[in-house]
């Protein structure tokens, strides 16, 4: 399978904005502006996330829980070596109490909600 990235490319040097995930919510992300891939598969998250690898361009991503937890092994080396790639997720519409950030732990430390948890 083979995506024309290029098409839905902005001009040279700007950040793009990307959201894959939930059909549900691509268009309020295309309302503000994001490049939108609804439901995408697996293979498809690995094909964008390679091609901004290769191409080096600076890209703000957001995916749904389901994307996130895939296991991708281009998102992990995304993650790992952080940079021009920032990545988000945004919790399922229909939980969305039950989402915990990657670094809630670290913000609850920081703003010492994690010890009043830890003594209640």
């Amino acid at each position: 399978m083979s995506l024309d990235l290029y098409s839905q490319t902005p001009a040279s040097g700007s950040t793009r904005m990307l959201f894959l995930g939930d059909a549900a919510l691509t268009d309020g992300f295309q309302l503000i502006g994001f490049e939108t891939w609804a439901d995408p598969s697996e293979e498809v998250l690995d094909e964008v996330l390679s091609e901004l690898h290769e191409s080096r361009r600076n890209a703000f991503i957001v995916l749904d829980t389901r994307l996130s937890e895939s296991g991708s092994p281009m998102l992990e080396r995304v993650r790992r070596e952080g940079g021009r790639i920032l990545i988000t997720v945004v919790p399922p519409l229909n939980d969305p109490n039950g989402f915990r950030c990657g670094i809630d732990n670290q913000v609850d430390s920081l703003t010492g909600n994690g010890s009043l948890e830890s003594k209640g």
